[in-house]
């Protein structure tokens, strides 16, 4: 009867949630830091004129602010419209075979520690209580009342990358030109030890390898665009 209702079971409570939302706008700030200043520098590689520098970072910063709010949108969207049909089964078994779910609750109780008897009393007064949010949280670790929002998944992850782009933007913008270059791969190196920094702390890594890769990565990145601007901008 329990293994008719087996079903994906989370990992992750509300503080593991938040930490991902924590560790998710620190990846959007660095992909903003890294993907603006390669574009920059792969512009800067092909000209040296400010304008089409200038103009690139700022097509690169929407563009890239916009494409993470949509895939962001679109992957939570799928996310929420799964938890959705999850809880939508969750009812109908509820409704359907309420004493098959009340023994499967309890048998949930038990792998947790409790005494046979008492996880039957405890999912007794839990299905009392609100059955749909016991056997949510426990089978599904999903809140009910409390489902992601695509839209503030978007605005947060644009956000994130906004203000990280800004950084390798505003180095072009506020430098005199002779010494902007300068200026752009200082404050980029600085913005990835920082983010590096962070990253570590929330991931419980260390601090030391994770700014080593990710300094490593964005200056690797702003090499190798810029050296395809230097070899095929001439010959545009």
């Amino acid at each position: 009867m329990l293994a008719a209702h087996e079903e994906p079971h989370g990992d992750q409570g509300s503080t593991g949630a938040r930490l991902n939302w924590l560790r998710a706008g620190v990846l959007g700030a660095n992909d903003g830091i890294v993907s603006t200043a390669g574009v920059i520098a792969g512009v800067a590689g092909a000209t040296a004129e400010p304008g089409p520098v200038l103009t690139a970072g700022v097509a690169a910063l929407v563009a890239g602010a916009l494409s993470m709010a949509v895939g962001e949108y679109v992957s939570v969207s799928t996310q929420r419209d799964t938890e959705n049909a999850m809880l939508a089964k969750e009812r109908r078994e509820l409704r359907d075979e309420p004493e098959a779910e009340l023994a499967e609750l309890a048998h949930f109780y038990e792998d947790k520690g409790l005494e046979p008897e008492l996880a039957r009393q405890v999912a007794v007064q839990l299905t009392a209580r609100d059955a749909l949010a016991a056997h949510a949280e426990v089978e599904l670790q999903i809140d009910p009342d409390d489902l992601t929002s695509p839209w503030h998944a978007a605005f947060a992850s644009m956000g994130s990358f906004v203000v990280g782009a800004l950084l390798p933007l505003l180095a072009v913008v506020v430098a005199p030109h002779a010494v902007w270059a300068a200026v752009l791969v200082g404050a980029v190196l600085v913005a990835l030890v920082i983010t590096g920094v962070v990253s570590a702390r929330l991931g419980g890594m260390s601090p030391t390898r994770q700014v080593a890769r990710n300094v490593a990565g964005g200056l690797l990145a702003m090499a190798v665009t810029y050296g395809i601007g230097v070899l095929v901008g001439p010959h545009l």
